[in-house]
């Protein structure tokens, strides 16, 4: 188990990835800039609210970006909006499916353990870890971002996720 910066420990048999002790040294610079976005649109509240996030504002970044709704029925999670780069290398567009039915990691349970955290902690979490595509390893870091409408209940996550062809076996620390 790996340690986390806010000192949550990563369990892999939950299917929590890899992470470096402060990742935010070693993650994409666009994690960070999407991060740092965020933050600003905080001002200040635990969290901002989907109405605070303007796509203009992260046109670059729009292709990786997912948007799930938190649902208060038995679906929980919910596709509402998929970039292109995400349908592209899911190979189908899960937009209004519910993340149990339509999950990309290595399991339902690991995918919605990891929405059920960000709501709980109601903060950020970023997810390092490689995964094998048919014929390759890809390398993948994820940003959930909590969104909330009253300010305490997270009611929408946002998530970025840069992807890239590792073209042998994964590192065993991204």
């Amino acid at each position: 188990m790996t340690p986390a910066r806010d000192g949550h420990i990563l369990n892999p048999a939950k299917g929590e990835g890899i992470m470096a002790a402060d990742w935010r040294d070693t993650c994409h610079p666009d994690i960070l800039r999407v991060l740092n976005y965020w933050e600003e649109k905080r001002q200040g509240r635990l969290m901002p609210s989907r109405a605070d996030i303007d796509p203009a504002d992260l046109k670059p970044y729009l292709p990786h970006i997912t948007l799930v709704d938190a649902v208060d029925d038995d679906r929980r999670y919910v596709y509402r909006l998929v970039g292109t780069k995400e349908v592209e290398l899911r190979g189908y567009d899960p937009t209004g499916r519910a993340v149990g039915d339509a999950y990309f990691a290595s399991s339902a349970d690991a995918a919605l353990h990891r929405y059920e955290d960000v709501c709980r902690k109601r903060a950020p979490c970023y997810i390092a870890e490689p995964y094998q595509v048919v014929d390759r390893y890809i390398g993948e870091e994820d940003l959930f971002l909590p969104l909330s409408q009253d300010g305490q209940k997270v009611n929408m996550i946002l998530v970025f996720s840069i992807s890239r062809d590792l073209h042998g076996a994964p590192p065993y620390g991204l």
